[in-house]
């Protein structure tokens, strides 16, 4: 069901995607190693390494003519509001696209709120009851749900229930997965982005 944004505006109160990009570094730099737990050094090792994609992402991607052309042609202001967390390999696969993309037309207003401090909003954009992300929601000035998009792009959620419905290890499908988006380029999510603008109606058809 369609939500409406946070009547106290606290998704307008959300980081920029540079903002969200300082923090993470920020974190990554405040771990020692040698004082971690098992657990600790994973997650450690995962925002180092989700560092490296997003970089790499920023560095070479450059929008397609399809979605350039879609993102240019909105009128109305619109926020994108993303909930992830800097852990998730997903996010990192994803965010960067999403925050080129959203670049492209100053009336789109990009804004990161973070899972685990904020679960009331969170639960209101369940994957099958589970606190899946990144997930992406557009709203207009008036806070409606214009359209919402995640937590991966529709191959690459096949590619994972494939996977795990032939009993391989998590290890091995996340190997997968991210050999996927790899090769993608960020093609199906600028895909999957550009129909859900023209099923929403949000650009005005010229004659």
């Amino acid at each position: 069901m369609a939500q409406k944004f946070m009547p106290d505006r606290r998704v307008h109160e959300g980081m920029t995607y540079k903002q969200y990009l300082e923090r993470t570094k920020e974190e990554s730099e405040q771990f020692n190693p040698d004082k971690l737990s098992s657990e600790e050094k994973d997650r450690y090792n995962t925002i180092r390494l989700n560092i490296q994609r997003m970089s790499r992402i920023d560095k070479s991607y450059e929008p397609g003519i399809d979605i350039t052309d879609t993102a240019e042609k909105i009128e109305d202001n619109q926020l994108w509001m993303v909930i992830t967390e800097n852990w998730c390999g997903d996010s990192a696969q994803n965010l960067p696209y999403i925050a080129r993309i959203a670049s492209l037309n100053n009336k789109i207003e990009l804004k990161i709120v973070l899972r685990d401090s904020n679960p009331d909003i969170m639960d209101n954009y369940l994957t099958n009851g589970t606190r899946s992300i990144p997930i992406m929601v557009s709203f207009n000035d008036q806070g409606d749900e214009l359209f919402r998009w995640g937590p991966r792009p529709k191959a690459a959620q096949e590619l994972v229930s494939k996977l795990k419905a032939e009993g391989f290890d998590k290890k091995y499908f996340l190997e997968k997965l991210h050999s996927w988006y790899a090769k993608n380029r960020g093609f199906d999510i600028e895909t999957e982005i550009i129909n859900l603008i023209n099923k929403a109606n949000l650009i005005k058809k010229t004659i």
